[in-house]
């Protein structure tokens, strides 16, 4: 029996978002739960077939099965490159009888073509929790490792502007080979509460955003919508949320709070941005 399990959420655009009440623009954009006992969950998202998902490995080893009504291949990577970044205990990834220690906050890359894959927890007491990104590729590249001292590090804002941060770009083509998958985790300093501000958009790519680090009884208030027709969706710790090509991406939090940024799309340029001034939000 397979320990993997999905969800499959169509495209809309802006048209038919500005449509939807709360629960609608929940059910579509927000990804509510990543993490279920022994299992690895996706969402498999049509914005440029994206997946994001968790493993959350407590008794024993947990294989990445393939999804057989999703992807009609024999293996999850046959045709698709996988991301991984850590947060929860200390774990490794097993790659085709190779092993990779992935600590809080260390990143694997897999690339296509990989067998057999999984997910093991170093303490059943405090479980590594693995959070996913995947998405289509043409091209096989190494398997590589990242640390957060390896991340290629950008400090930006400041704590009078409440944006004060550091961006750790982790699986970019600056520092790894991909296909199209862009990873990297972005830690806001205390004092310090907004993301992705001033906002942009970008046409060429989708994105989606895993918040965690979220204090207890805090909660992330996420931007989203058109420039000029912003609607917002109220996070919780370890959620995610689906940004289309159309939607800025942007947060506000009732304390500090790390997110993980993951795209893919037409280019690797990260800061290829079509951005909008703050006063122009509406």
């Amino acid at each position: 029996m397979s320990n993997i399990t999905f969800e499959s959420r169509y495209a809309i655009g802006p048209n038919e978002a500005k449509s939807l009440d709360t629960k609608g623009l929940r059910e579509n954009f927000l990804i509510d739960k990543l993490f279920f006992e022994d299992k690895v969950h996706f969402v498999y998202t049509h914005y440029d077939r994206y997946m994001a998902g968790g493993a959350l490995p407590v008794n024993g080893k947990l294989k990445l099965d393939t999804i057989e009504p999703l992807l009609k291949e024999p293996y999850f990577l046959a045709r698709r490159e996988l991301g991984i970044i850590n947060v929860g205990g200390d774990g490794k990834v097993e790659v085709d009888g190779e092993t990779f220690e992935v600590n809080y906050k260390e990143a694997l890359y897999i690339g296509k073509g990989a067998k057999e894959v999984y997910f093991v927890s170093n303490d059943a007491s405090k479980p590594a929790k693995f959070y996913l990104n995947s998405t289509p590729a043409h091209h096989t590249y190494p398997t590589k490792r990242v640390t957060k001292a390896e991340a290629n590090k950008i400090e930006l804002g400041a704590l009078e502007t409440a944006n004060h941060r550091t961006i750790n770009q982790m699986l970019l083509h600056t520092v790894i080979q991909t296909c199209q998958l862009q990873m990297g985790m972005t830690e806001l300093k205390p004092g310090s509460v907004w993301n992705t501000m001033p906002a942009h958009t970008h046409d060429r790519r989708m994105e989606v955003y895993f918040y965690f680090d979220v204090p207890e009884g805090q909660s992330v208030s996420h931007f989203m919508g058109p420039i000029d027709e912003t609607r917002h969706i109220w996070m919780q710790n370890e959620q995610a949320v689906i940004s289309p090509p159309w939607s800025i991406h942007s947060g506000a939090g009732t304390s500090n709070y790390t997110f993980i940024w993951g795209m893919a799309g037409e280019n690797m340029d990260y800061d290829d941005m079509d951005k909008a001034a703050i006063t122009d939000l509406k």
